[in-house]
């Protein structure tokens, strides 16, 4: 199901790229992987005690399992689209 979203949005990113370019609009597009939200969070409320840990340890533990080396964090995200959205210096 995920790598069928992943497939979709990005279709969906070029399909807006190519659009933008008829109409002089610059399109971006980011897939930063797991971030930690409070839906990443929840979704972790229930998987815990499926799994018999507390939720603190299931935070730990998850990205283990599934190969997630760690979240992201929003700020992060946020930062990365704000200075994609500022011009180039001039050089």
């Amino acid at each position: 199901m995920a790598s069928e979203q992943t497939a979709t949005s990005i279709a969906l990113a070029k399909a807006f790229s190519d659009r933008g370019i008829t109409d002089g609009v610059h399109v971006n597009s980011v897939m930063p992987g797991p971030v930690m939200t409070s839906r990443r969070r929840s979704y972790l409320e229930h998987w815990a005690p499926l799994h018999n840990m507390a939720v603190e340890e299931a935070t730990v533990n998850f990205p283990k399992e599934v190969g997630i080396a760690r979240y992201g964090e929003p700020d992060e995200i946020a930062e990365l689209m704000a200075s994609s959205c500022h011009p180039a210096p001039a050089g």
